[in-house]
């Protein structure tokens, strides 16, 4: 049976167009196609996502109006920077007596490096007075009869007082050009770094403009009524019109969907996600139930563009084992020659080789296998280990070594034959003086452990608590990777359900999301408040429920910036899944969590949502510690705590029950005043207002998050001191 209405997830890839359809009341896989990506259709990438829109709906047996979300995840704007393929940009700079000398400058980023060998395509003109609409037009003619195809106004301290920037592209509309203003990119001090980040946004916008429009028709046309989202490079998605607006934002949006899926289907709230295809790994973490983001380099200059914080390293399920020892191209070992070691993994995959799997060979075609070593390319080296067989040359690869060891489970993307795999991996063995499953453990050693030195790096930078952590592995590959890894770490790991598509279910499940910055020095309560609620009616306008909407605010006293992310649902997703943990399974997974028997663990507040659990760890001539897990109804730990305070309440009573609480917590030092680390449990949602310092402040999002709440409505706080 058909569930009634479905959320659609499109990944366009550079190969593949994969989508798929999730049930948008249990948030559960129903369907899942794979076309080819149509990069040289009249049509572009547009009549792929609509071959598989249609593919999906007769699947799955759906009428178009049957869709509730439909989004798609997009590499065009990556590959657009990547190859080189930009629009011109004319940059008008703004600035009369000594403030247009930093303006002026801004013509300096013509020498930026766009790919080896090519300068960003960039023609400057500058505008003394905004408000002189013949000199506007002038340097606006100026640029375009040099090619410009886009236009940035770019004037300092334009995030203040945007007045001039406004003028100058109002001057401009009549000239039809695609054009934006730097302050409408971000809202971050820096001119250079601010126009910058405006100018590649340009670069890519025409280009991204004539897509936007083709998809957003051709789905029209296809009948579908649901608005169309697109990927941000931060793990959510967006409206169409405001991609018109930003499409950078879609840079780097690639591994951003892999992220979401695991954040949302797998429930993770702490740990690191790896999405392995066939030549490398993309490596991203989730703390505290929230993707890890920083600003992002383009061009080999930081911007203002906050992406993913994804680390990418050049191991993959395809990548080939490559030999030391022995003489080029035979094999030493069994017979008098040397023995040969396995000293790398990859870079090269089978796939740029051009050559099958060994373990997906039939057992006729691996007869007569005889190890040999090979260059993938011309230029590489001759180390790559392949063998030579009756039925021709295969590659020994990362995935053909999981296999053999029984890492990949039955049913994965990437299972095979494990006998076939052995079979395949035993001339090497051979050569190497050990038995297959030694071969095998060498293999995943070596490339396992280029990911672990990243891993183990961001779990550092992010000190993700390694009690609560777990690995989890997406992507094709992911059988190659994470199950190894997570053996020689002693992590808990587990490969992502229907891994392979794990992108567009990151996609179809990603929730609209808007984050707003501003510098502030010494900001008021009113002013953090005002941030907060244009992050809040950002995604309300984009098409989130308001009363699904969720909003983290921080407070940087180093830098004066506050900052608000705002997230929703475009509709009210009940979750009404099947399975609901009972009381001792919840109760089994915060004792595991905590690492202590669950006669030691304590239920300290519950909501109809959420369960909050606690020990007591004694230490000798020191203050005992009280790590607390708050788990959701389906036993999934959504919050941890190292030592924290629990205080049961009322929506009505809250303030004042706060108030106290965070007085009673405030530590006090070299580092001045800091307010405890605070989150409320309210109803579905866990409010985390950790991001602020001050106790005003905090007191006063507190109160904001407080407003629409039946005043009998039970709120649990977490209160953490902070050191």
């Amino acid at each position: 049976m058909a569930p009634h209405r479905i959320r659609v997830g499109i990944d366009v890839g550079g190969t593949f167009t994969d989508a798929v359809a999730v049930d948008s009341a249990t948030l559960e896989l129903v369907a899942q196609v794979k076309v080819p990506t149509s990069h040289h259709h009249a049509d572009g990438v547009a009549h792929g996502i609509v071959e598989a829109l249609d593919r999906l709906l007769k699947q799955v047996g759906c009428a178009p109006d049957d869709v509730a979300f439909l989004a798609h995840g997009t590499t065009q704007a990556t590959n657009a920077l990547l190859e080189g393929d930009v629009a011109p940009v004319g940059l008008l700079g703004i600035g009369t007596g000594p403030g247009a000398l930093p303006t002026r400058r801004l013509a300096g980023l013509a020498r930026l490096e766009l790919v080896p060998g090519k300068r960003f395509p960039l023609h400057y003109a500058h505008i003394p007075d905004p408000g002189d609409a013949a000199a506007v037009r002038t340097a606006v003619e100026q640029v375009a009869a040099a090619g410009a195809e886009v236009l940035v106004a770019s004037e300092p301290f334009s995030v203040d007082l945007p007045d001039g920037e406004q003028a100058v592209i109002e001057t401009a509309r009549p000239y039809g050009l695609p054009m934006t203003a730097a302050h409408e990119i971000t809202s971050l001090y820096g001119l250079r770094k601010r126009t910058r980040t405006a100018v590649v946004n340009a670069a890519i916008l025409p280009r991204m403009l004539a897509t936007a429009d083709l998809v957003d028709s051709s789905i029209t046309a296809a009948g579908v009524t649901a608005p169309l989202m697109v990927m941000r490079c931060d793990g959510g998605v967006m409206s169409l019109d405001e991609m018109r607006r930003r499409p950078l934002l879609t840079v780097l949006s690639g591994p951003a969907a892999g992220v979401a899926g695991a954040l949302m289907r797998e429930r993770v709230s702490e740990g690191v996600f790896l999405e392995t295809g066939g030549t490398s790994t993309d490596i991203s973490v989730i703390r505290r139930g929230k993707v890890a983001v920083r600003h992002a380099t383009l061009l080999g200059k930081t911007s203002y563009l906050s992406a993913l914080d994804v680390r990418t390293v050049g191991v993959g399920g395809g990548s080939m084992v490559r030999l030391s020892g022995g003489g080029g191209g035979g094999v030493g070992g069994a017979g008098g020659g040397p023995r040969r070691a396995v000293h790398a993994v990859g870079p090269r995959s089978a796939h740029i080789a051009g050559l099958p799997y060994a373990c997906y060979a039939e057992p006729e075609e691996l007869e007569g296998a005889r190890l040999a070593t090979a260059s993938p390319l011309d230029g590489d080296p001759e180390d790559y280990a392949v063998l030579d067989a009756d039925g021709g040359r295969f590659a020994l690869t990362m995935t053909c070594a999981a296999n053999a060891l029984g890492r990949v489970p039955e049913g994965d993307f990437a299972a095979c034959d494990p006998a076939v795999a052995r079979a395949a991996l035993a001339p090497l063995a051979e050569a190497l003086g050990t038995d297959v499953a030694g071969a095998a453990t060498r293999i995943l050693d070596v490339g396992v452990r280029q990911v672990r030195e990243v891993v183990d790096a961001m779990v550092r930078d992010y000190r993700l608590d390694r009690d609560t952590a777990v690995l989890v592995g997406g992507g094709g590959g992911a059988a190659s990777v994470t199950p190894h890894l997570a053996a020689t770490t002693g992590l808990t790991g587990r490969i992502a359900a229907h891994s392979e598509v794990i992108s567009p279910i990151g996609v179809a499940m990603a929730l609209v999301r808007e984050q707003i910055e501003r510098i502030i020095p010494g900001a008021t309560q009113e002013q953090i408040l005002g941030v907060r609620s244009e992050a809040e009616a950002a995604v309300v306008a984009q098409g989130a429920a308001p009363a699904a909407v969720e909003v983290e605010v921080t407070v940087d006293p180093q830098t004066n910036t506050v900052r608000a992310i705002a997230t929703g649902a475009t509709e009210l997703r009940t979750q009404d899944r099947a399975h609901r943990a009972d009381d001792a399974e919840r109760l089994s997974a915060a004792a595991a969590s905590l690492k202590t028997d669950p006669a030691a663990v304590d239920i300290l507040a519950a909501t109809p949502a959420h369960t909050v659990y606690g020990t007591e760890l004694r230490r000798r001539f020191r203050r005992s510690r009280h790590p607390v897990r708050v788990l959701d109804a389906d036993g999934v730990v959504r919050l941890h705590a190292a030592d924290a305070r629990i205080a049961t309440t009322t929506a009505a009573q809250a303030p004042e029950v706060l108030a106290q609480l965070i007085r009673e917590s405030t530590t006090y030092g070299d580092g001045g005043v800091r307010a405890p680390a605070l989150r409320l449990l309210l109803g579905s949602r866990i409010a985390d207002l950790s991001g602020v310092l001050d106790a005003e402040p905090l007191l006063a999002l507190a109160r904001s998050e407080l407003r629409s709440r039946a005043g009998d409505e039970p709120v649990v706080a977490v209160l953490e001191a902070r050191a």
